[in-house]
């Protein structure tokens, strides 16, 4: 799923960016404009996502060390169980037994003190690569017409037309992992991108 919403969010500022300057030049859209400018789009967005990727990262591990010292530092066991019981997701909670929280808190409790703070480490910084290299990756596609055709307004059409299938074919796997009908899902996300690009545009890219 991150990876379908990923391709999504690159499809669509490639999208955006590329409507908008084919409205704000007219009939003198060029190729070469065109084609720098999608690419420098993907590119910048690849390595947005990278940064973002990097942050969550971050705050995922920092509330993993503030979670496990409030355990260790709670007052009495009663806080330090109620600590772990809202970090887990509800539907757990539910149906664990007190036993199971109290054996949680000692076994946290017999871990070594967690890192003065949140670092990064190597395979965060390959993911934030890997986040970077798909979302600049998959809309690729979304270009190649500008490479291969002199036209440049055939070249957006032709574009476009790439577009449509691929988010298409992201609703569609995006049906098949969520339990949705596959053909509405592709649809419906032909549908919504282009809804969302379109008030992008409207708005000024």
């Amino acid at each position: 799923m991150e990876r379908i919403s990923e391709t999504l969010f690159g499809l669509i500022m490639a999208l955006t960016f590329i409507c908008s300057l084919g409205v704000a030049t007219g009939a003198d859209l060029n190729v070469r404009t065109m084609l720098i400018g999608a690419l420098g789009c993907n590119l910048a967005w690849g390595i947005v996502d990278g940064g973002l990727y990097l942050l969550a990262r971050i705050n995922d591990r920092g509330n993993k060390i503030l979670t496990l010292r409030a355990v260790r530092q709670a007052p009495d066991a009663e806080t330090a169980r109620r600590v772990i019981a809202e970090a887990l997701p509800e539907e757990l909670t539910a149906i664990l037994p007190a036993e199971q929280l109290e054996l949680m808190r000692q076994r946290l409790r017999q871990l070594p003190e967690p890192s003065p703070g949140p670092g990064l480490t190597k395979r965060d910084w390959s993911g934030a690569l890997g986040l970077c290299l798909l979302s600049f990756l998959s809309t690729f596609p979304v270009v190649i017409p500008f490479l291969v055709l002199s036209d440049a307004r055939l070249a957006l059409r032709v574009s476009y037309a790439v577009a449509i299938v691929m988010l298409f074919c992201c609703g569609y796997v995006f049906g098949l992992r969520s339990g949705l009908q596959p053909w509405a899902a592709g649809l419906s996300m032909v549908a919504f991108g282009s809804a969302l690009v379109g008030v992008a545009v409207a708005l000024g890219g």
